[in-house]
């Protein structure tokens, strides 16, 4: 968009119409290197087997295993991940953005039909040059995968494409559920839920969570979800790049809902158990056992 060969408008001129830095205009990505992949994709594997690990611990997993790595180096690593340790904290500040708050309405024990919630998360997924974050829209009764996206910025925008994936399909929630990450807090995407009269939840303090499965209760399904995606997919396959990981995703995802069998859907695909319904039938029109926790 800048023409640095135009006489009649400066380089600076054009920055400033534009509300560009000029710093950004010479800017030259510099590749990650291998070795902080490396420690990224073992500090991934960590986090799944341990959602409660901070820095400290992550420090410890780490030097087991013979990388010698600082705590410092380790906490940028997981705030560029978007990894956060499990905990329940005390409330010690007042946020001012985003300015109203939503508590969080999800009941696993409640969910009696599909529609009734959808839950969202994203997750961080290696390559071998790189990587990329994944969001996913799930039907929380049937485990059905409604939506996906990759993007290579934990933008927000990657998530409203996904949003609008999944209501393009017809159908949409009782309740929207996610945590309180800027992507799903920002006005754009509230404003989403609220033009489709969707009650939107919000993962809340002091929630309790299930340390024998180590994942936050009301978020349990998708972070589940996360595993089975990481150790039967990501981790076998070593994506060369991203449309590698496009491709490869997208098989996966597709036999995971419409080819392999949940024993806590009666043998059923969770496609098969989505789509066999119409929007939010009542209770009484369910004749399959309502699912468990555990796959």
């Amino acid at each position: 968009m800048v023409d640095q060969n135009r006489p009649q408008l400066s380089v600076r001129r054009q920055c400033e119409l534009l509300g560009l830095p000029k710093s950004t205009l010479y800017y030259k990505p510099v590749p990650v290197r291998a070795e902080t992949l490396r420690i990224m994709a073992r500090m991934d594997a960590w986090y799944l087997d341990d959602p409660a690990s901070g820095s400290r611990r992550m420090v410890d997993y780490l030097a087991a295993e013979g990388i010698e790595v600082g705590r410092d180096r380790v906490r940028h690593l997981m705030r560029r991940m978007g990894l956060r340790a499990l905990y329940p904290k005390p409330r010690t500040t007042i946020a001012g953005d985003p300015s109203e708050r939503f508590p969080c309405l999800v009941d696993l024990e409640k969910i009696h039909a599909p529609d009734d919630v959808w839950a969202t998360d994203i997750t961080y997924i290696p390559l071998r040059k790189g990587f990329l974050y994944l969001v996913a829209i799930v039907d929380l009764y049937s485990r059905h995968i409604l939506s996906w996206k990759l993007s290579n910025s934990l933008d927000t925008e990657f998530c409203l494409l996904s949003l609008d994936m999944a209501l393009g399909g017809g159908r949409k929630p009782r309740i929207f559920h996610s945590d309180q990450g800027v992507q799903f807090t920002s006005r754009d995407f509230v404003k989403g839920l609220r033009e489709e009269k969707i009650k939107i939840s919000w993962s809340g303090r002091k929630r309790c969570y299930c340390f024998a499965e180590a994942y936050g209760y009301d978020n349990i399904l998708v972070e589940r979800l996360w595993r089975t995606v990481k150790y039967e997919e990501v981790y076998i396959r070593a994506y060369e790049d991203g449309w590698d990981a496009e491709v490869s995703l997208a098989r996966f995802l597709w036999r995971y809902c419409h080819v392999r069998p949940h024993r806590s859907l009666g043998g059923k695909t969770p496609h098969m158990f989505y789509s066999q319904y119409a929007t939010n039938p009542s209770r009484s029109e369910l004749t399959i056992t309502e699912p468990v926790l555990v796959q």
